[in-house]
C-alpha cells in the first residue's frame, strides 16, 4: 500500500491498526486522498487471511472534524462546468455519482466481511463520525474533550454518508432527528447511553479495548444487516411510529420556518429510509444529499460559515509584514458589564488581565462576574474548581492606572461619553509605554474622533465587542484615519487569541453591524406605528430567519439606548436623518411610560416574575389605529425586515466601511443573526441577483418611503449583472 495519511500495522493476533495522521495538519479531514487510502486499507484487510479485523484511530489530539468542505464546493463547480460542456443530464449523473462516493466507501467497509472498530479520542464529527458508524464497534475515550456528532446542518447540509440512516437505526427516531436537526455534539457517556457508541474507556486504553473486541468478535456484522433487525422506534407506519412523525413535522416547521432545505431533507430521508432495506435507504439519502448540495442555501452557508469564517479566523485581513504579537498581558479599563465580560474571555484565553475601575470595589465586582461564569460551568460539569482558581488568579482588580505598566494591549470599555473616554485615554497613556496598543470598545462613537485625544493615534484602534461578550462570536475591529498596521495586527492577534471572529471595518457612525441592526429595529418600530399588529411583526422577523423579532431584540438591547441613539443622530445630523414616527414611539415608551426593555422588566413586552413574557397591551394606546390582520401582507413584512438590513450592508460596502464581502456576510450572521440560510447580507443580494434586488427595493420605496431606495452601486450592478463576490474575485485575481 502507498499510504501518506495513514499508518498501517498488524499485531501477532492478526488485528490491524490504521492510524489516521495527516502530515502538515493539526486536524484530520476527509479528502479525496484520504478516501483513496481508506479504500486501499479495506482491500488490504480483506485480502490478507491473517488479518482478523482492523482498528481505525487517530494520531492527532482529535479523531477528525469531518469532510473538507472545500471538496464539496469543488463538486458544485464541476457540476456547473459539466452542465455547460455536456448538458444538464450528464452533469447531474456525474454530480450524483461523485457526491455518493463516500457513502459507498463506508458501505464497502461495513460489508467487506471483516469487522472494523473505531477508537475515538477528541472530536469526531460529520463524515468522520459517519465513518465510525460504519464500523461494527465504537469505543470513545472518557476525556472531557471527546465529542461525537453530525453538525452538517449548521453549514446548510445534512449527513450524506450514511449518517441519517445509521443513527436512526441506532437511536429512538425522535432523538435521532433532534440530534441531526440541532447538529449536537454528544459527550462520551450520553453517546454510549443512547447507543451511538458501544464503550467508554480511558484514553490510553481505547485502542486495546477495540483490539480485544475484534479478537472476540471476528464475524461481527452491523445490526441492520442481520436477519430480524427491528427499528428502535418500530415501523414508520405503526401506532408508535405515528406518534413520532406528525409532531416531528410540526417541530421542523416551528424551528426552521421552512427556510432550511437540509432540515427538510433530514426529515424526508429518515422517513423514507426507515421503510427500506439499508442499501436502498442509503441511495435515498444520497439522492437528497446531491439535491441539497446544489442548493443556494448550502453553497452560501458553506462559503460564509465554513470557508470565509476559517479564512478570517486565520488572519485573512492581518498585515503580512507585521511579526506575530507576543501577547501576555492585557489591561481592561471599565469593569461594568462589557468590561467584566472582556476580562473573562481574555483570562479564559490564558492571558494576564489588569481590570481597572474608579475604585477597587467596582473592579472586584467586575472580577466577580468571571467567578460567576466559571461557577456556572462547574455546576454543569464543564469545569473544575481548579480551573476557576487559575482563571481568577490571572485577573488583577485595581483602581491604580500604574498597574497597567507592562500591558501589551489596553481595551477600554467605559461609559459611552467622549469626555469620559478622553479622560481615560489620557490616564492610560500616562501609565503605559509608547508601544502599547489602545483599543476602544464602543458601539456608537466614531473611533477617529476618540483617537484625536490620543498622543499616539497610530496605536489607537476600535475593538467593538457584542453583548454578552462571553457568548457572542463577532468582534468588529475599527480602523481610525491614522490607525497603523501594528495596531491592526495586534487587535487581530488578540481577537484570535480569545477565539472570536474578527471583521475589519473602516470608521463611520455605527460601524457596520449596528447600522444594519439599527435598520432592523427601525423597520419594526415603523411597522408598529403603521398599525401592524405587534405579534405579526415578531412572527415576520422569525419567519424571515432572524433569531428574534425586532421588538424582542430592542427589549434586549434597551429601548432607552435606542432613543439616545436617535436623539444623538438628530442633534449631529439634523431632523432629516431620523424618522419622526420612530422618535415618537421611543419617546412615548421611555419618557412617558418608563419602559426601558428587559432590564426593568417593562418594554415592548411585559416580563413577569414567573411565566413567559407577553406583549404589552399599552402599545395599542401609543399607536392608535390597528390594521386588520387579514389585510397585512406577511411576505412583504418579511421582505422589509431583510431588505432594510441588506440594503444598509450594500451602502456600507459602497462607502468603503466594509471592504470584503466575506466580512459583511460572516459579520451579519454571527454578529446579529441575519438569516443564516441566506449566507449573509451581501449573499442575500447576490443570490437574488442585483437586478431583482433593485426592483424589490424600488417597489418597497414606492409603498414605504425613500429609505428603501437602492444606492448607486446596486443600480450599477443591476445594469452590468455584477455580483459582490464576482467583483471581489476579479479584484483578487487582478
Amino acid at each position: 500500500m502507498n499510504l501518506t495519511n495513514f499508518r498501517f500495522e498488524t499485531d501477532a493476533d492478526g488485528i490491524a491498526v490504521a492510524t489516521w495522521d495527516m502530515p502538515g495538519r493539526s486536524m484530520n479531514v476527509i479528502t479525496p486522498e484520504v478516501m483513496g487510502e481508506l479504500d486501499q486499507i479495506i482491500d488490504a484487510v480483506v485480502a490478507d487471511e491473517a488479518i482478523k479485523g482492523c482498528v481505525i484511530t487517530s494520531g492527532k489530539e482529535s479523531f477528525s472534524g469531518g469532510a473538507d468542505l472545500t471538496m464539496l464546493q469543488g463538486l458544485r463547480d464541476l457540476y456547473v462546468k459539466l452542465a455547460k460542456e455536456k448538458g444538464e443530464q450528464v452533469a447531474l449523473q456525474s454530480f450524483f455519482d461523485e457526491s455518493r462516493k463516500l457513502s459507498l466507501l463506508y458501505r464497502k467497509l461495513e460489508t467487506c466481511g471483516k469487522p472494523f472498530a473505531a477508537a475515538i479520542h477528541g472530536v469526531c464529527l460529520g463524515g468522520a463520525f459517519e465513518l465510525s458508524l460504519a464500523c461494527q464497534y465504537r469505543v470513545v475515550s472518557d476525556d472531557a474533550s471527546t465529542r461525537v456528532g453530525l453538525p452538517e446542518i449548521k453549514v446548510g447540509l445534512f449527513p450524506g454518508a450514511g449518517g441519517t440512516q445509521r443513527v436512526s437505526r441506532l437511536m429512538q427516531t425522535g432523538d435521532a432527528l433532534q440530534m441531526m436537526f440541532k447538529g449536537e455534539q454528544v459527550k462520551s457517556l450520553p453517546a454510549r447511553n443512547s447507543g451511538l457508541v458501544h464503550a467508554v474507556a480511558p484514553r490510553a486504553d481505547i485502542v486495546q479495548n477495540a483490539r480485544d473486541w475484534l479478537k472476540a468478535n471476528p464475524q461481527a456484522t452491523q445490526p441492520w444487516d442481520q436477519k430480524g433487525f427491528k427499528l428502535p422506534s418500530n415501523k414508520v407506519h405503526s401506532p408508535a411510529g405515528m406518534q413520532i412523525w406528525p409532531p416531528a413535522n410540526a417541530i421542523y416547521r416551528r424551528e426552521t420556518n421552512d427556510n432550511y432545505p437540509a432540515a427538510r431533507a433530514i426529515l424526508s430521508a429518515v422517513y423514507e429510509g426507515l421503510q427500506l432495506p439499508i442499501d436502498l435507504a442509503l441511495k435515498v439519502e444520497s439522492r437528497y444529499f446531491a439535491k441539497i448540495l446544489r442548493t443556494k442555501e448550502a453553497a452560501s452557508m458553506i462559503r460564509s460559515l465554513f470557508v470565509s469564517m476559517q479564512e478570517l479566523n486565520k488572519g485573512a485581513r492581518r498585515p503580512t509584514d507585521v511579526p506575530p504579537s507576543k501577547l501576555k498581558k492585557v489591561g481592561v479599563v471599565g469593569a461594568g458589564f462589557m468590561g467584566a465580560g472582556i476580562a473573562y474571555v481574555t483570562a479564559l484565553a490564558g492571558l494576564e488581565v489588569v481590570l481597572i475601575d474608579r475604585d477597587v470595589e467596582a473592579a472586584e465586582k467586575g472580577k466577580a462576574y468571571s467567578h460567576k461564569l466559571v461557577s456556572d460551568q462547574i455546576m454543569k460539569g464543564r469545569a473544575k474548581t481548579a480551573d476557576r482558581d487559575a482563571l481568577l488568579a490571572r485577573i488583577k482588580a485595581t483602581a491604580d492606572y500604574a498597574d497597567l505598566k507592562g500591558c501589551d494591549l489596553i481595551v477600554e470599555a467605559v461609559f459611552e461619553d467622549p469626555k469620559v473616554k478622553a479622560e481615560v485615554i489620557a490616564q492610560v497613556e500616562a501609565a503605559v509605554g509608547p508601544k502599547t496598543i489602545f483599543g476602544s470598545n464602543t458601539s456608537t462613537l466614531p473611533i477617529t474622533g476618540l483617537a484625536e485625544t490620543s498622543l499616539r493615534p497610530k496605536n489607537f484602534i476600535g475593538i467593538h465587542f457584542f453583548s454578552p461578550v462571553e457568548k457572542m462570536l463577532l468582534v468588529e475591529v475599527i480602523m481610525a484615519k491614522k490607525t497603523g498596521k501594528k495596531a491592526l495586527a495586534m487587535a487581530l492577534d488578540y481577537v484570535r487569541a480569545i477565539k472570536k471572529t474578527p471583521i475589519v471595518v473602516n470608521d463611520t457612525r455605527g460601524f457596520y453591524a449596528n447600522r444594519c441592526v439599527g435598520n432592523y429595529l427601525r423597520e419594526g418600530h415603523l411597522m408598529l406605528m403603521e398599525g401592524v399588529p405587534p405579534a405579526m411583526i415578531e412572527a415576520a422577523g422569525k419567519q424571515a430567519g432572524m433569531p428574534v423579532g425586532p421588538l424582542s431584540l430592542n427589549d434586549e438591547v434597551a429601548i432607552d439606548l435606542a432613543l439616545r441613539i436617535v436623539k444623538a443622530t438628530k442633534a449631529q445630523l439634523g431632523p432629516g436623518a431620523i424618522d419622526p414616527a420612530q422618535e415618537k414611539l421611543l419617546t412615548e415608551m421611555v419618557e412617558t411610560n418608563g419602559r426601558l426593555g428587559r432590564k426593568n422588566r417593562k418594554g415592548f413586552y411585559d416580563y413577569p416574575e414567573s411565566g413567559p413574557k407577553r406583549l404589552w397591551p399599552g402599545l395599542a394606546d401609543i399607536v392608535g389605529g390597528r390594521l386588520a390582520p387579514e389585510l397585512v401582507d406577511m411576505e412583504e413584512l418579511k421582505q422589509r425586515l431583510l431588505v432594510t438590513q441588506a440594503l444598509e450592508a450594500a451602502k456600507t460596502y459602497e462607502e468603503g466601511v466594509v471592504t470584503d464581502p466575506r466580512e459583511a456576510d460572516v459579520g451579519s450572521i454571527i454578529g446579529f443573526g441575519f438569516a443564516p440560510y441566506s449566507g449573509g447580507t451581501l449573499s442575500y443580494i447576490d443570490n437574488m441577483g442585483a437586478a431583482a434586488f433593485v426592483k424589490l427595493c424600488e417597489k418597497l420605496a414606492k409603498r414605504h418611503g425613500e429609505r428603501f431606495k437602492p444606492n448607486r452601486l446596486l443600480k450599477r450592478m443591476a445594469k452590468t449583472g455584477e455580483s459582490f463576490y464576482g467583483a471581489a474575485e476579479k479584484k483578487a485575481a487582478a
